[in-house]
């Protein structure tokens, strides 16, 4: 093992340590309800990138999350990739009953920058990454589409915002999910994060372009109050 590995062990196995004795203890009710049992309201998919920590962004405590990661925070559309990402939207809709879903992008995202040139001869070593990220080649399509009659081309963040919205399209695929929309008892919402700022903005499906987290919390009180 690499010294800076063995260094980089060391680190968490003391977070190890202090979770034991201090966090838990701090926390031992909470731990004791989920124990055995699990309910979190909403399924967060978001990118495996290491800044992304969807506790500390959502202010949420254990089990309030149903948490799925991937390289570009990617849903393939129902019976096309049959894997982990699938099998956990059914189980988080079919079986937790979890009432949202949200689809997280963020700034500087390595696979939205691969995907801006998917025949690079850098991804010729990633063929498992290369064949993931076609799942998003609508993405690109459109985001270089609308940047067509501008004067620079697209950018990294305009294709993970297309990449966002691509994927709540992909998730109305899924049959639980288009079912429990139905229903009106399942909401699904795209986010971008930008790491830089720490601001997170809502990307509307109607309009297409984000809309500010205030702005967005506006919006359903009033759907709410309807």
């Amino acid at each position: 093992m690499a010294q800076h590995g063995r260094n980089s062990l060391i680190e968490l196995l003391e977070g190890v340590r202090t979770f034991r004795e201090d966090v838990y203890p701090e926390n031992r009710e909470l731990f004791a309800e989920l124990a055995e049992s699990q309910s979190p309201a909403t399924l967060f998919i978001t990118c495996s990138d290491s800044r992304i920590n969807p506790s500390m962004i959502t202010q949420t405590e254990p089990g309030e999350l149903f948490i799925v990661r991937n390289v570009g925070n990617i849903v393939p559309p129902y019976g096309e990739m049959l894997g982990g990402v699938s099998s956990a939207i059914e189980y988080a809709v079919g079986a937790l009953h979890v009432k949202n879903i949200v689809v997280c992008g963020h700034s500087n995202c390595g696979a939205m920058g691969a995907l801006m040139d998917p025949d690079s001869p850098k991804l010729d070593a990633l063929p498992t990454v290369r064949r993931w990220l076609r799942t998003s080649t609508a993405a690109r399509a459109v985001a270089m589409a609308l940047r067509a009659d501008d004067a620079g081309p697209a950018s990294v963040r305009d294709l993970a915002e297309q990449n966002v919205l691509l994927q709540l399209t992909h998730l109305r695929t899924h049959p639980l999910v288009a079912a429990a929309i139905a229903r009106r008892e399942l909401t699904i919402q795209g986010w971008f994060y930008d790491i830089a700022s720490g601001e997170i903005t809502v990307l509307d499906e109607t309009l297409r372009h984000p809309i500010s987290v205030d702005a967005a919390i506006s919006a359903l009180s009033g759907s709410k109050a309807s």
